[in-house]
């Protein structure tokens, strides 16, 4: 188990209040602390000046899409946005208007996930075997 702070202090305080709470988070005991807001090196580098734990992003594009720095800087975590979440979204909104518009669910098989691909992540192989050992 991991335990991270978190904090948009970037954004709301600058730099300073950043430092000072991720300051507190380490003397809380924290695992890591998750800085959203940041947008430039020059806030990561202040900030990681001062951190003793690893830092997680929540967004790191524009000039923190570089990994190496980021890396460099003690950001153990870039997250990239929400875009697998959208894109599911957008996913489940196209099937669900194509069926309330009459296309037949055979037609659109080829938006859909193979058996192969549903079987391997959601663990069918560990289930089958857990059915086997516990259930039978």
């Amino acid at each position: 188990m991991v335990i991270a702070g978190r904090t948009s202090a970037l954004r709301v305080g600058g730099i300073p209040e950043a430092i000072r709470r991720v300051k507190a988070y380490q003397e809380a005991g924290v695992d890591a602390v998750f800085l959203a807001g940041a947008q430039t090196r020059a806030e990561i580098e202040a900030v990681s000046s001062e951190a003793k734990i690893p830092l997680l992003l929540g967004g790191a594009g524009g000039e923190l899409a570089d990994l190496e720095f980021l890396g460099s800087q003690g950001v153990r975590v870039a997250l990239q946005g929400h875009l697998p979440f959208q894109a599911a979204v957008k996913a489940v909104y196209d099937t669900l208007k194509a069926l309330r518009d009459g296309v037949a669910p055979a037609d659109l098989k080829d938006t859909l996930a193979s058996a192969e691909l549903m079987g391997q992540l959601t663990r069918k192989a560990d289930y089958d075997s857990w059915i086997k050992d516990f259930l039978n």
